[in-house]
């Protein structure tokens, strides 16, 4: 048992770290090498979008073979896409071109990665005999660790090192993280054969099969939206709101802290569900969550003193990593296991191009009006969808029988 999670977790952990450092090496060495702001905008581009297609062609596959195995070769392609900028630095030197070509090979690693570990922690929980909620509140912690720890580590490494020498520890990362997997015992992670079964003799699925199932459903269609918007005035304030507003005030040296105050409230969110999930009612934690994560987000908005943006970003990530708890929880509890991959892939493709929704958002109500503009645009939205999630009466169920909550 301990063995088993150690791995899984240990694994997932490598992984995130990696991808945390690249986000913010592999922009600055953009920046650095072509000393074009709207190049690093047009990498970004190059993988986000690929990586979205990446989730929907991979999501069937991820179901058809061992979900180790999948989440092995993810991490090995990554590792690949890593360390083709340095090599190349080190003979023909980097160009726009290079840069685009390895973010657009990296992204058939980072979505199928990430969607093949989603898709194993069921298989996972029930060879270490604990609730998949427990794990999975565990793992939303975790990634509030990863996320506190990895832009101060970048931060860190890029001011000791070059920027393209921080690029061989994040491919060693990648490498490490399929090791750990390897540690992983195989059965822990197999499909129930006697759906996998059932599942090839209708064929093969389109791809775009995972979306009409995302959509089909009330209750994950909701929790989509609910992510998904999430995710769009996340990445607005986190990728643009807070760092203009410390600019404009010559302060930048906050951001980092701002991001931070932000993981920790993940962490604690996602470490309380983990150890209470199945204590409180599940829908007592989604209203909850939503609750304090309105309340935090509208501190941001207000952008006022330091210490109250610190404070709404650590009670913003609390809301943030209770909502994130529930919305797995959700997804695993009404998605056959034939079927999460693909599912899980749609998802993941979706909520891979929100970045650029809230960056590109926020860029430009901020440059035809103002920040606190751009905040009461975000803020006003996300009260809309919520009360729109508060008022689904699939949501208001939460907890009832799986196959209640999916009929239309």
């Amino acid at each position: 048992m301990k063995r088993t999670s150690f791995f899984y977790f240990a694994s997932f952990a490598a992984s995130l770290l990696s991808n945390s450092v690249t986000a913010i090496a592999l922009p600055l060495l953009v920046l650095f090498t072509t000393g074009s702001p709207l190049d690093a905008g047009v990498v970004a581009i190059a993988a986000a979008v690929p990586a979205a297609i990446a989730g929907l062609l991979m999501g069937s596959l991820i179901d058809r073979i061992n979900r180790r195995t999948a989440s092995i070769l993810s991490d090995v392609i990554s590792t690949v896409a890593l360390l083709a900028l340095p090599i190349v630095d080190l003979t023909v030197g980097l160009n726009l071109g290079w840069f685009i070509a390895v973010a657009v090979l990296g992204s058939f690693g980072d979505v199928p990665g990430m969607t093949a570990r989603e898709s194993m922690l069921p298989a996972i929980a029930k060879a270490v005999g604990t609730e998949p909620a427990r794990l999975i509140g565990m793992r939303e912690a975790l990634a509030g660790v990863t996320m506190l720890i990895g832009p101060a580590a970048a931060g860190v490494l890029v001011a000791t090192f070059e920027t393209v020498t921080v690029l061989w520890l994040t491919s060693g990362l990648a490498a490490l993280a399929a090791l750990l997997t390897l540690g992983i015992p195989s059965g822990a992670t197999a499909h129930l054969r006697e759906h996998a079964e059932e599942s090839r003799t209708s064929g093969i699925r389109s791809v775009l099969d995972g979306v009409v199932f995302l959509f089909h459903s009330p209750l994950l269609r909701g929790m989509l939206l609910l992510s998904v918007t999430l995710g769009v005035v996340l990445a607005a304030v986190q990728g643009m709101v807070i760092p203009v507003h410390f600019a404009f005030r010559n302060e930048p040296q906050f951001v980092g802290f701002v991001l931070s105050s932000l993981a920790a409230g993940l962490l604690i969110g996602g470490g309380l569900f983990a150890g209470l999930a199945t204590s409180i009612p599940r829908r007592v934690w989604f209203i909850s969550g939503i609750a304090v994560l309105t309340v935090g987000l509208t501190g941001l908005a207000f952008l006022g003193p330091v210490w109250s943006i610190f404070a709404s970003a650590a009670v913003a990530g609390l809301g943030g990593g209770a909502i994130g708890s529930v919305v797995g929880v959700t997804f695993v509890e009404n998605v056959d296991e034939s079927q999460r991959g693909l599912v899980l892939g749609a998802q993941n493709a979706i909520l891979t191009l929100t970045p650029a929704l809230g960056i590109g958002g926020g860029a430009v109500l901020i440059d035809s009006g103002s920040l606190h503009l751009a905040t009461t645009v975000f803020v006003a939205v996300w009260v809309i969808i919520v009360l729109a999630a508060l008022f689904n009466p699939r949501i208001r169920r939460l907890g009832e029988p799986a196959k209640d909550l999916l009929d239309a």
